[in-house]
């Protein structure tokens, strides 16, 4: 019996090669990352769709207002979230992604170089798919910002594909679900890695804002009164230019 029992030596290396999970991620990151998440999903899925228009501008202007915070939030926010903290040059993305080809990753408590590289492009196209979509929608500078617009959601979708796979590739590599990680706001670290704080109350506040700016769209669309059926829902929602073709062959039907 004595000798297939780990000796206190064994048990105290064990101890070492696993690193307890501390708070790394505080819960204004985590909401702000799955409400974007969802939020530009669902635009994506329903932007060729004049029937879900409303959700898909919801989505939109709830898309803007999460990255806006986002910006703000990485300039004040806690440790890991800012970017001063994860945002490195070319030569700290050149060593990290080596350190993956030799198969002995670096290890970041918050965002890996590479990861942020993605973070900032991911950011970057958020600002210009959603100002090209609310210039789109009110006609400001003419049909080309609808190319634009469309554009710049392809190219988004391209780098949120790559950074998706990044996520899987580097979860394999470190062995550690990193998906999980944004779900509970822990990884692997040590207590110097860890938050004092978590933000919850922040984090309640963005969802109850964002739960309530849907329910006020779904009310009062586009600031409107509230509509009784679909068809005057679609009317309201429907582009300028859109409208302005349809009300010159009603005329000429006339």
């Amino acid at each position: 019996m004595n000798a297939i029992s780990a000796s206190p030596a064994e048990g105290a290396r064990a101890d070492v090669a696993v690193p307890p999970r501390v708070l790394v991620w505080d819960a204004p990151v985590r909401v702000f990352h799955w409400l974007a998440v969802l939020s530009f999903f669902g635009a994506w899925i329903t932007a060729e769709s004049e029937r879900w228009r409303l959700l898909h501008v919801t989505l939109g202007y709830t898309l803007a207002g999460l990255v806006a915070f986002r910006l703000v939030w990485g300039l004040l926010g806690t440790r890991h979230a800012r970017f001063a903290n994860f945002v490195r040059g070319p030569k700290a993305v050149a060593r990290y992604l080596g350190s993956l080809v030799r198969g002995r990753p670096e290890h970041h408590a918050g965002h890996n170089p590479a990861g942020a590289l993605a973070i900032v492009g991911l950011l970057a196209l958020a600002v210009l798919v959603t100002f090209s979509g609310w210039v789109t929608y009110h006609e400001v500078w003419g049909e080309w910002t609808e190319d634009l617009h469309e554009g710049a959601a392809n190219a988004m979708m391209a780098l949120v594909l790559v950074h998706v796979a990044g996520v899987v590739v580097s979860s394999w590599l470190h062995r550690e679900n990193l998906v999980a990680g944004m779900v509970s706001g822990r990884k692997p670290g040590t207590p110097a890695d860890a938050l004092r704080r978590g933000w919850r109350g922040l984090a309640a506040l963005m969802l109850a804002a964002v739960l309530g700016f849907w329910w006020w769209q779904w009310r009062a669309p586009l600031g409107g009164a509230p509509l009784d059926d679909r068809a005057a829902s679609a009317q309201r929602l429907e582009p300028p230019q859109e409208r302005g073709r349809r009300q010159r062959r009603d005329r000429h039907d006339d």
